[in-house]
């Protein structure tokens, strides 16, 4: 881990400074002019982070280069001060005679002479610590975890979901006397995920339909033993579908009638916590907040749809100026229990992360996204490099043009599907923020930042440069790690 470069019994004033390489790989070695660029100091991978590599050489005050050599092949950092030279594009430093040793080196988006590096078109560094890993900044400890998570959810107390109400906007709800098909349209067409449903003869809201509902739609009509044809879902109503549903999920009562799951939601004054928490325990992505002044609670108003990113936005927004009460902010997600990684050789037990290749099947997408109870898959290449990736909600683009009624699940791939969803005329499933990515290295704080958009529900953590997924990091694993 440490690297030399002259006798301190000379007399020279040495500085211990901290060379970090934060992109992966499997053998790193940091070349210099400190060296007379002949001598390859090999870098050890850091404790917890095998992605991060480091060595400490004691150099002399003044200006330096330097450059890494990656598996053969010469690289610099994009995110640290670089020239071009003789040897190439280099990474420069400048040592102070006063420098104090093994201080993180910050580059800020301000600094001259650096350029950001995008893992894709749609990735902005901006938010995020650009500051060089040292050990003690990757460390984390049980203290740091509790204080952060006391103080958290203690705002979450203090706090009421009347916050989260917009100053203006539209809640779309759907009648359960509508057809299916035409409902699942107006999902696509509105580029929304979940709507509520309303039941006029009760006079209140039932429940929700969500994309979930349609892919077991979809699959139910590949049934060949299905009761549902395509012509009957051109009549079959959200009720008939919901009562169907029950039925084949095995939802019996005692006395042999079905039980339709009952309409989770919450009240304005409910505290951000609760709701929170009854999220992550209901498995839903969203929760109506309904409030009557009725003391029967007739005539229900829907004022919003919660959901994570929105309480994740006021946690951030109120800890925004001081973050330094929460210690586990500033620390790379690689140090910290959270989210779903890619198993190491080593490890054994650990729940795979569900992936698939372009040519895999819809079908077996549905299927994946069902039974292994995830929201989204990325699509990979054979090099496990991420192409893009598949959610839940992309299947609502199928109700466009009754385009289910005209393919195959098991016939069509995932990158017709992919295309299919790109090809419409609704953009708010297909943006600039359908596949967002982040390094091992980054922070807790930055991937936080990326999750309060309403649009972003998930980040997937890829290698540097091949863009290799080493995992997905969720809005419900953040708040599970959060709230303990």
């Amino acid at each position: 881990m440490f690297g030399s470069n002259a006798d301190p019994s000379s007399g020279t004033v040495l500085i211990p400074t901290r060379f970090v390489w934060r992109y992966g790989g499997r053998r790193v070695f940091l070349i210099g002019s400190f060296m007379g660029w002949s001598e390859h100091i090999p870098m050890s991978p850091m404790e917890g982070c095998p992605t991060v590599f480091q060595v400490i050489c004691n150099l002399t005050p003044g200006y330096h280069q330097f450059k890494f050599n990656v598996d053969g092949e010469w690289r610099h950092d994009e995110h640290q001060s670089f020239v071009s030279g003789g040897f190439g594009i280099v990474n420069t430093v400048f040592l102070a005679m006063d420098s104090e040793p093994l201080v993180p080196v910050i580059f800020t988006p301000e600094t001259p002479g650096r350029s950001n590096m995008k893992v894709d078109d749609t990735f902005n560094p901006r938010g995020r610590s650009d500051v060089i890993l040292s050990e003690a900044a990757s460390i984390i400890t049980e203290a740091d975890i509790e204080v952060s998570r006391h103080r958290i959810s203690v705002f979450l107390l203090q706090h009421t979901t009347y916050e989260l109400l917009p100053e203006s906007g539209k809640v779309v709800a759907l009648d359960v006397s509508l057809p299916v098909k035409q409902a699942f349209h107006i999902l696509y067409e509105q580029g929304i995920p979940v709507a509520p449903l309303w039941d006029f003869d009760k006079g209140n809201f039932v429940g929700v339909l969500s994309a979930i509902d349609f892919i077991l739609i979809l699959r139910e009509l590949g049934n060949h033993g299905s009761n549902l044809t395509e012509e009957e879902l051109e009549t079959h109503t959200i009720l008939a579908w919901k009562d169907g549903k029950s039925r084949m999920l095995g939802q019996i009562d005692g006395n042999g009638g079905f039980y339709p799951r009952g309409l989770v939601h919450a009240g304005p004054y409910d505290s951000l916590r609760d709701v929170a928490l009854k999220i992550l325990q209901k498995k839903v992505s969203t929760i109506p907040i309904v409030h009557s002044s009725s003391p029967d609670g007739s005539f229900p108003q829907l004022l919003h749809l919660a959901s994570l990113s929105g309480i994740l936005k006021c946690i951030c927004r109120h800890f925004k100026y001081s973050s330094s009460s929460l210690p586990i902010l500033q620390k790379p997600i690689c140090s910290i229990p959270l989210g779903t990684w890619v198993p190491r050789i080593w490890e054994s037990g650990s729940r795979p992360l569900a992936m698939l290749r372009q040519n895999a099947s819809l079908s077996a997408a549905l299927s994946l996204l069902v039974e292994a109870d995830v929201s989204a898959i990325p699509i990979v290449d054979d090099g496990n490099s991420l192409i893009d990736v598949y959610s839940r909600s992309d299947i609502t683009s199928l109700a466009k043009d009754k385009a289910y009624a005209q393919i195959r699940l098991e016939e069509m791939s995932m990158h017709q599907a992919l295309q299919l969803g790109q090809n419409g005329n609704s953009s708010a499933m297909y943006n600039a923020q359908r596949c967002q990515m982040c390094l091992a290295s980054d922070s807790l704080h930055s991937v936080m930042e990326k999750l309060t958009n309403p649009e972003v529900r998930r980040i997937v953590i890829v290698e540097s440069g091949s863009r290799r997924v080493e995992g997905i990091i969720t809005l419900s694993d953040v708040f599970r790690f959060l709230l303990g």
